[in-house]
């Protein structure tokens, strides 16, 4: 498993996990954060009918193709519920409790849970998931450093099921992966949310194999791909482009291949956020508003300080940001536009060797690619020498008659390292070219 991918798949889950978790203004008398807790809520069993709770449970069709002996890591993610409450020094609840200038406020935390099922063969099987209840103390002292009071974090028990049911679909295997929340009945909605399995997602990550597309899949997968159905999530590719090994089974609406954007500094979690406009907010909020989104959680005191000091380079790169989907995708070589000669620095700009693609045999071949040699074309003494020979594409070029090039690099040359680096490649026209790898999907 590539780590790098998995790291981009987690920063993703992370934001689903958080995502709604503390809402602007981030005080805990702001009416928005009476009711905070929004996706992917697996309630405890009957919650819902009873009108205090939300449904126990979430599930995903969704369709691999195996290899020889498909596993499956799955890792189930959600937040449970911390109470913190404010105590006196006489053990009294308060509401809050000052001391010098911070207070304490009694609030609704929330601690991130994470339980791994796997490597599992794909199979039907149901595993047990459970957390145990907790308790925490930290006391609170004054500028003196004399105890004042104290914070005390409590969490439920909860207990629930991860489920997988697969069968056999043609050359596929669909699967339907499903996290239940299986806890005790609650009495009423704050022992609802406390018994609440919160911001439910699940990481699946194959060896041997290769998770389908739900939203672009093959031709050939398309009917296996109606049969998919969801209830309260969505599974998307969580990988960058190209790779179909992770999954992300989300509360949230994502495409496949979703990320952070490189200019988000941090968290915000506040709905549909945009991060320039709430950072604006935050930073016009009033020095007693700050101090009040302070004393509600840590998390909100790191978004007004983070906001406090915003340099103007980063504000800048929050602005106006703009990305095609896919620009960086490989993709056929482009046509010089209309009323454009070739030599033309507009036409020379819409040109991308490291990215720009070309058809061979119905796969596009591009950067990265790998190909066999068969020279045919003026093939002289050094082309007979690699005939055969495997190779990696590392450019693909257009000359001013339309016809295309492909600059390669042999598998087994010792200094191909050295020749990319020179720009010192072979070249080789479509037709000598004979991919290894498949259609991408």
């Amino acid at each position: 498993m590539n780590a790098g991918a998995l790291d981009r798949a987690r920063a993703v889950a992370d934001a689903v996990l958080y995502e709604g978790y503390l809402l602007y203004p981030y005080r805990a008398n702001a009416r928005k954060n009476i009711s905070r807790w929004q996706f992917g809520v697996l309630g405890p069993p009957r919650a819902a009918a009873a009108g205090f709770g939300e449904e126990p449970s979430l599930s995903a069709g969704l369709l691999l193709e195996p290899g020889t002996e498909p596993t499956v890591t799955w890792t189930i993610r959600f937040l449970r519920l911390q109470r913190r409450q404010v105590v006196d020094r006489t053990g009294r609840p308060r509401a809050e409790l000052a001391a010098g200038t911070r207070s304490w406020l009694s609030w609704d935390e929330a601690v991130p849970q994470e339980i791994v099922v796997g490597p599992a063969a794909v199979e039907p099987f149901v595993r047990p998931l459970t957390v145990p209840e907790g308790t925490d103390t930290e006391e609170i002292t004054d500028t003196a450093g004399q105890p004042v009071g104290a914070l005390v974090r409590t969490r439920q028990a909860l207990t629930g099921e991860f489920a997988l049911a697969a069968e056999r679909d043609g050359r596929f295997l669909r699967l339907t992966a499903e996290v239940r929340n299986t806890g005790p009945p609650a009495s009423g909605p704050q022992d609802a949310i406390a018994r609440s399995l919160i911001g439910a997602h699940v990481l699946g990550q194959l060896a041997d194999g290769r998770f389908i597309s739900l939203l672009d899949p093959p031709t050939d997968a398309a009917t296996a791909v109606g049969r998919c159905t969801r209830n309260r999530c969505f599974p998307v590719l969580a990988g960058p482009p190209g790779d179909h090994s992770l999954l992300l089974i989300s509360p949230i609406i994502l495409y496949d291949h979703p990320e952070i954007a490189q200019e988000s500094a941090g968290e915000l979690f506040d709905s549909t956020e945009i991060d320039e406009i709430l950072t604006l907010r935050v930073m016009t909020m009033t020095d007693e508003e700050k101090a009040q989104a302070r004393a509600t959680d840590p998390r909100a005191a790191d978004i007004i300080d983070r906001c406090d000091s915003v340099s103007p380079d980063t504000m800048r790169q929050l602005h106006g940001v703009l990305r095609e989907p896919g620009l960086d995708r490989p993709r056929p070589v482009p046509e010089v536009p209309d009323g454009f000669d070739w030599w033309d620095p507009v036409a020379d700009g819409a040109v991308r060797p490291d990215t720009d693609a070309v058809a061979v045999a119905g796969v596009l071949v591009h950067r990265g690619s790998r190909v066999r040699l068969h020279p045919a074309r003026r093939a002289d003494a050094q082309d007979l020498f690699v005939d055969g020979a495997a190779a990696r594409v590392v450019s693909v070029h257009q000359d001013v008659d339309g016809e295309s090039h492909v600059g390669v690099v042999l598998d087994d040359d010792p200094a191909a390292e050295l020749h990319e680096w020179f720009g010192r490649y072979l070249y080789f026209a479509p037709d000598e070219l004979e991919p290894l790898d498949g259609p991408e999907k």
